[in-house]
C-alpha cells in the first residue's frame, strides 16, 4: 500500500474486532485504537443491560471515532467500530474521507459460542440477535473488504492484509 490506509474493522459482537485489529495494525506497521474505548459512560451502562443502542446513543461514538480516522488520514491507523448500518459507515467516512472497511463476517453459531468464551466484555450474547437484525453489509459501492472469521485470529489477520492488499491492487488497476 502506498498511502496507508486508516481501516475500520467492523462487524457484529464477538467477530473478533478487538483480537483482529491489534494484529492487523501491527501487520500494517500503523497504530491501533480500541472502537469500545469511544463509548461514553451512558452507552456502556445500557450496553452492559442488554439494552441495544439506537442511533442517537450511537451518533457520538461515531463521530469521536470518524475524528480519530481523520487525524489518522495519510498516516494510517486501525480503529474498531461495529459500523453495522450503512448510515454509521457514511457517517465514518465523512468525519475520515478515504476510511477503508474491513467486514469481519462468519456463521452465527461460531461468533455467539466466541461470544459466550471471553470475559470481562459488557456486551452479553443477548444482544448478538440485534446485531445481526441491525447489520447491513458491506455494499459493492463502499470501499472494503469481507473476510471469514474461522480459523485463528493470526489466520484471520493474514487473511485480512491480503484481502486488502487484492483490493489496492484492483484499485491501482481501475485507475
Amino acid at each position: 500500500m502506498n498511502t496507508p490506509h486508516v481501516v475500520v474493522v467492523m462487524g457484529v459482537a464477538g467477530t473478533g474486532k478487538t483480537t483482529i485489529g491489534p494484529l492487523l495494525a501491527e501487520r500494517l506497521g500503523v497504530p491501533y485504537a480500541e472502537g469500545d474505548d469511544f463509548h461514553p459512560p451512558a452507552n456502556i451502562a445500557k450496553m452492559s443491560a442488554g439494552t441495544p443502542l439506537d442511533d442517537d446513543d450511537r451518533w457520538p461514538w461515531l463521530d469521536a471515532i470518524g475524528a480519530w480516522a481523520h487525524s489518522r488520514t495519510g498516516l494510517g491507523g486501525v480503529v474498531s467500530s461495529s459500523a453495522l448500518k450503512r448510515s454509521y459507515r457514511d457517517r465514518l467516512r465523512a468525519s475520515g474521507p478515504g476510511v477503508v472497511f474491513v467486514h469481519l463476517t462468519g456463521d452465527r453459531a461460531l461468533i455467539e459460542e466466541r461470544m459466550a468464551e471471553r470475559k470481562g466484555h459488557f456486551m452479553p450474547t443477548a444482544l448478538l440477535d440485534s446485531q445481526f437484525a441491525t447489520l447491513q453489509p458491506l455494499q459493492a459501492d463502499e470501499a472494503g473488504v469481507a473476510v471469514d472469521v474461522s480459523g485463528t485470529p493470526e489466520e484471520i489477520a493474514d487473511r485480512a492484509c491480503e484481502a486488502l492488499a487484492a483490493y489496492d491492487r484492483e484499485r491501482a488497476g481501475s485507475s
